[in-house]
């Protein structure tokens, strides 16, 4: 699957195990960073992971998992299957900073306001600081869960860390004393997979599910401030079971200005966005759906608030919209900053077009729910069903036989 993120002047997007890096405003060399060919990880630090219960007998890859940008776009950080977590700095030209190592696989990173942290959560449920002041300083381990972790992000101010996990729960917990649960966003009848902090709105959390649903809380003091369906306002497909049931929300974004939310749900080839209203509460109102030729493979917003479609066509695999008199509006192909990236995305499509049509990310994440009653009925009805036509053959097959066992049966009476 491939990512997008932008930031300042750059449109980063990973895929495989591949980082590429677009400068938007000015024509210079693309930055490639391929995790195949980055640092391994040292024998002795392998064996001291595994003897501390962090090893797996999955085969390590260096699939790239999740990667951040920091606000300034200055700093970015990727973490790989091989458990690497690699450092860069963007200024004045790209360059890795440090390449360290994580415990288990992890799932979603997220930079401090300050940028002197980046927090890390991975697959067993815990969350990691490290620093970024100092680069070679070894993880610090923050605060855990009992379930996979699908999202990490802080609030504008750094007070808390927001943790989404696969058991529905959403836990608001104190940056410097991770200890102390500020409070839980509960509602949720899936897993959470998207997070987001809008811009312009310090005090609201945006929550996407494997529900199908997008929730906003006030997530100092958990308190649901509105849920959103988002099967209502996704295009008309083909309906069933499994369709009905399996519609999670893949990304949430906010533009810089804060005036949009733009939401993609898996398996949806449409793009839905939100204006933000900032004279009520409770201010996101349903503007617009964005067809799209296939499912994206990702979005985002750039610094001047246009909003990026990464599609998995090689012909057309970027789309460009533009907000312009009430409307979003697709760019030409001549804009400079979508030829540059277009450009770029087809000389390295060989890495892209391994990941097209792969299965969704969500899977394996679902309930399985059990109706315990129902199979036992159905299993007994089928035993009773198996033991009549044993019966009826036997009864079929040996009549004489059955007579004379009846018979021999009757007490015999003597004179």
């Amino acid at each position: 699957m491939a990512v997008v993120c932008s930031k300042g002047d750059w449109f980063v997007s990973s895929c495989s195990s591949t980082l590429f890096a677009i400068n938007l405003k000015e024509t210079r060399d693309l930055f490639v960073f391929d995790c195949a060919k980055a640092e391994k990880r040292p024998k002795e630090a392998d064996g001291d992971d595994k003897s501390s219960g962090g090893g797996s007998e999955e085969k390590d890859s260096d699939k790239i998992l999740a990667f951040a940008i920091s606000a300034s776009g200055k700093h970015v950080a990727l973490t790989d299957d091989h458990k690497r977590l690699v450092l860069f700095s963007t200024e004045p030209s790209w360059h890795c900073i440090s390449t360290r190592w994580v415990v288990r696989r992890c799932t979603s990173l997220v930079f401090t306001q300050t940028e002197d942290e980046v927090y890390v959560a991975d697959k067993s449920g815990d969350v990691y600081s490290f620093s970024v002041l100092e680069p070679q300083k070894p993880g610090e381990l923050k605060l855990g869960h009992l379930s996979m972790l699908l999202a990490v992000t802080l609030s504008p101010d750094d007070k808390y860390i927001i943790t989404a996990d696969r058991d529905e729960k959403i836990r608001i917990s104190f940056r410097l004393q991770p200890y102390n649960i500020q409070a839980f966003c509960l509602g949720h009848k899936e897993f959470v997979s998207a997070l987001l902090v809008p811009a312009g709105h310090p005090d609201w959390l945006l929550s996407g599910s494997g529900d199908g649903t997008m929730k906003i809380w006030h997530y100092e003091t958990g308190r649901r401030l509105h849920s959103i369906d988002l099967k209502q306002h996704a295009i008309s497909q083909k309906s069933d079971e499994d369709t009905e049931k399996r519609f999670a929300v893949s990304r949430i974004i906010s533009s810089p200005n804060g005036r949009h939310i733009a939401v993609q749900c898996e398996r949806q080839p449409s793009i839905q966005l939100f204006l933000v209203d900032a004279g009520t509460e409770v201010s996101l109102n349903p503007a617009e759906t964005i067809d799209v030729p296939h499912a994206p493979w990702d979005i985002t917003f750039d610094s001047e608030s246009q909003l990026w479609v990464l599609l998995e066509t090689e012909d057309v695999n970027v789309h460009l919209y533009r907000y312009s008199e009430q409307h979003w509006e697709l760019c030409g192909k001549e804009t400079p900053e979508l030829m540059r990236v277009t450009e770029a995305l087809k000389d390295q499509w060989n890495v892209f077009k391994g990941s097209v049509g792969l299965e969704s990310q969500f899977k394996h994440l679902y309930k399985v729910n059990f109706d315990n009653m129902a199979s036992y009925l159905q299993k007994k009805q089928e035993r009773l069903e198996q033991e009549s036509k044993k019966r009826a053959s036997a009864n079929g097959s040996n009549p004489r036989k059955r007579s004379k066992t009846e018979s021999d049966s009757v007490p015999q009476t003597t004179s």
